[in-house]
């Protein structure tokens, strides 16, 4: 999850790499429940965010709430992991 201000950018990925999910998301309690629900039952489940305080807050309350685990991958890291694919990162 690329937190923001008012929107988010959620990407889901099952093992394989297959996306399930991958556009903005409202920055809004009702919605990420509504998406992030939607992944109960398909066995374990992490919430990656690149920032843990301020906007990624309540993206976090609402994964723990649903007994999802959460980590932080920070952008500096991200833009690491981007630089070993080729292509446009």
């Amino acid at each position: 999850m690329d937190v923001g201000r008012s929107e988010h950018h959620a990407c889901g990925l099952v093992p394989d790499g297959k996306r399930l999910y991958d556009r903005p998301l409202s920055n809004d309690e009702v919605a990420l429940v509504g998406v992030l629900a939607g992944l109960t039952g398909r066995g374990k489940v992490l919430v990656v965010v690149d920032q843990l305080a301020a906007f990624g807050a309540l993206v976090i309350a609402v994964a723990r709430s649903l007994g999802f685990d959460v980590a932080d991958l920070p952008g500096l890291a991200m833009r690491r992991v981007a630089d070993l694919y080729p292509g446009g990162g």
